[in-house]
């Protein structure tokens, strides 16, 4: 019957080493589900600021043509008449 008792008393102490596992990974994997998504958060932030970033450039770089760069003109005659194309295929939509 002692034996029995051990093997009982063994059984509690490795099931209770084992809810404390548990609970120490459930812990870690909340913590661990945090931070992915603190980093989500941040990849998103730093996204909106590279759209940004690149939106003014592009601005830049048009207003850098208008004003007369050499380098530039280029394509600012490129981009005018690629917006030409644009207006005159909403005009033959709009007269369809």
């Amino acid at each position: 019957m002692s034996e029995l008792t051990n093997i009982i008393s063994s059984l509690e102490v490795k099931f209770a080493k084992l809810v404390q596992r548990l609970n120490k990974l459930e812990a870690e994997n909340k913590q661990l589900k945090d931070r992915l998504e603190q980093a989500n958060e941040e990849i998103e932030y730093n996204e909106k600021q590279l759209d940004d970033i690149y939106k003014k450039y592009e601005s830049l770089q048009l207003a850098n043509s208008l004003l007369g760069s050499e380098e530039n003109k280029r394509d600012m005659k490129l981009k005018i008449n690629s917006l030409i194309r644009e207006i005159d295929q909403c005009i033959a939509y709009l007269t369809k």
